[in-house]
């Protein structure tokens, strides 16, 4: 129970981190990394008993490749154009250190209803935040829409942070609309998960993010294709018309991705348009530096190619680790994002058709890595703690899960396959249980044995 409750404080802490963090006074060591210090320590010191024989993640290689590969490039740049060593150290710790959190959990040690109860807090937290989005966004109105009334819920300060924000509300999305579709017999969770969409999707509405629109449309109608084909079309038709019913500042935000110059001719606004100058200028970078031009360098280089915005960032995962790490980085990463789907996936095969409540979870979260594959071509919140740490949690926690479940069925099914045998023998053969009553089937009782009334009588008439 100890254990339970210590797991439980980093999935609090990871997406309220803004609100929790405070300075721990020791160097390169923030609060994130304690907290995995003590999980580390409860493991090791309370053995938990539950621990299952799941071997060798799949994910153990690629994401070594990727640390590997995020190592070199911090020697390169430290070598290339050196600054401050622990400054880079530390950066580089911070990008190695949220995908252990998966190893961690992987391995949790808790019981089948521990382990449920963990998930649940996974999505909660989720939840509890997209409310705190749509407390900013019923503050700010949905009136005519304002760049700088962005909500962004725990995640920042400002309107900077809303991207973020709507990345994180928009990997969620599709856990809730999973339980709400695929679960069975199971009303409050599936009333929860339907709380849980429709906090969500107003909070992604109040992030004004347009990435994340994208992101949790194309989950949703991946998940209501799997659900029933007809179903997803009627919805897909029903949406047409209910575009009108969405806030005006909602339908003007995804109007203002085209706009007409004064000459009448369309083009991109100004926000879309720089990520593309940037990316050319990243592509440029990369073409200098082959191997990379080194962790934590891009700011420092990007105004070389492209003045206009010297100290941005790539607006893009993937172009950030092109330009910093080179193809080598850009591997790994694509790698680690491959395994994930095939290991989400793989999940999916094996929990039973009959187990709704396994296959509504596996199912979200393999759309959960296809929400983190979209989320990060237009932004670079891959190595956040407070969007990708609970996203790790819950990657170790269904691991642990569908392992509990298999082991369960596993056992159910062993000790079917140890009595079948025997009870079909006196099921095939009658008299063979009668002969050796209680071990080719149940003993038969005192009414059993006793012949049938009509049996006696029988010769007495006929005498």
């Amino acid at each position: 129970m100890m254990l339970k409750w210590l797991l439980m404080v980093p999935i609090v802490f990871m997406v309220n981190q803004l609100h929790l963090d405070f300075s721990t006074g020791i160097p390169a060591v923030n609060v994130s990394n304690i907290l995995f210090g003590l999980c580390v320590a409860g493991l090791l010191v309370l053995k938990p008993r539950h621990q299952t024989a799941i071997g060798r993640s799949p994910l153990t290689v690629p994401l070594l490749l990727l640390f590997g590969a995020l190592t070199l490039s911090c020697v390169i740049g430290m070598l290339r154009q050196p600054g401050d060593a622990i400054e880079d150290i530390t950066y580089l710790k911070n990008l190695l250190f949220y995908p252990l959190l998966y190893f961690v959990y992987r391995r949790c040690g808790q019981d089948e209803k521990s382990t449920r109860q963990l998930i649940i807090l996974v999505a909660v937290v989720a939840a509890v935040a997209g409310l705190e989005a749509v407390r900013e966004g019923l503050d700010y109105g949905f009136g005519n829409f304002n760049e700088t009334r962005r909500a962004s819920g725990p995640f920042g300060t400002d309107f900077r942070d809303s991207n973020r924000a709507g990345v994180f509300y928009a990997m969620f999305m599709p856990l809730f609309v999973a339980l709400a579709l695929f679960l069975r017999g199971q009303k409050l969770w599936r009333l929860g998960a339907v709380v849980g969409i429709g906090l969500l999707a107003i909070a992604i509405m109040a992030t004004y993010s347009r990435q994340s629109y994208l992101i949790a449309l194309v989950c949703v109608a991946l998940l209501l294709i799997r659900r029933n084909v007809i179903l997803a079309t009627l919805i897909g038709i029903l949406m047409v018309p209910a575009v009108g019913l969405l806030p005006d500042s909602v339908t003007q935000r995804v109007a203002e991705t085209q706009q007409q110059d004064a000459v009448g001719d369309e083009q991109l606004d100004d926000s879309t348009a720089s990520r593309f100058e940037i990316w050319a200028g990243a592509f440029e970078m990369w073409q200098d530096h082959p191997l990379g031009v080194g962790l934590n360098r891009f700011k420092r280089n990007i105004g070389t190619y492209v003045p206009r915005y010297a100290g941005y960032d790539a607006h893009s995962i993937y172009m950030l680790t092109l330009a910093e790490t080179g193809p080598l980085g850009l591997g790994a990463l694509l790698l680690v994002l491959a395994s994930l789907l095939w290991f989400g996936a793989s999940m999916v095969r094996k929990v039973p058709s009959q187990d709704t409540e396994g296959k509504a979870l596996t199912l979200g979260f393999t759309l959960m890595v296809v929400a983190v594959g979209l989320g990060n071509a237009y932004g670079s919140p891959f190595y956040e703690g407070p969007v990708m740490g609970n996203f790790w949690i819950l990657c170790g926690l269904l691991e642990h899960y569908v392992a509990l479940r298999q082991r369960a069925a596993a056992g159910v099914n062993a000790t079917a396959a140890v009595i079948s045998p025997v009870h079909a023998i006196g099921q095939r053969f009658p008299l063979a249980s009668r002969a050796l009553p209680g071990r080719y089937g149940p003993a038969p009782s005192a009414v059993d044995e006793a012949p049938p009334a009509q049996a006696l009588d029988a010769p007495a008439r006929n005498e």
